[in-house]
């Protein structure tokens, strides 16, 4: 499975057009958000079902090798700079060529101004479809999916805007 999914996700890092940015890709429109556990860098089990019926909530499914997790990085800096008291942030590590040790020491150089979790055994890509690194999804305040998308040039600010203002 972890083949699998790097060859995918490199495979798509290739050829996702920019097209694809913000299309319903992954977990269809209006699934309910799965409560999969993930582990925080240090080890500790987090149920990503804990962000949920609080608050509209964004995921990435992001890598530190990404390059169009690091193409999107600077919109999702912008989208959480103006939303991150009405939005909950966060982005799943990927478990393929990752590991917390190797996260931690790329966001010491580089950091998030969210939280990062680590999908190790890929609960977390299985149950939420993930395609491809740089994958977001953004939950309603029920825990509904209101968006998905992959690529660098999404407009996560426009998403979050058209969501908080529902």
């Amino acid at each position: 499975m972890t083949t699998r999914l790097l060859t995918l996700a490199v495979v798509s890092t290739l050829v996702l057009p920019v097209g694809l940015a913000g299309q319903d890709v992954g977990l269809p429109l209006g699934t309910k958000a799965p409560d999969v556990t993930v582990v925080d860098l240090d080890g500790k089990s987090v149920h990503l079902g804990q962000y949920v019926g609080k608050q509209p909530v964004l995921l990435e499914f992001w890598a530190t090798w990404c390059p169009l997790c690091k193409a999107l990085e600077p919109s999702l800096k912008a989208a959480h700079a103006k939303y991150g008291t009405a939005v909950k942030f966060v982005a799943v590590g990927v478990g393929v060529n990752e590991t917390p040790a190797s996260i931690k020491r790329h966001l010491a150089a580089d950091p998030l101004p969210f939280p990062v979790l680590f999908d190790a055994n890929g609960a977390a890509v299985r149950a939420y479809q993930a395609p491809t690194t740089s994958y977001i999804v953004v939950l309603d305040r029920a825990g509904k999916v209101v968006y998905t998308g992959a690529g660098a040039e999404q407009d996560i600010a426009a998403v979050l805007q058209r969501l908080l203002a529902d």
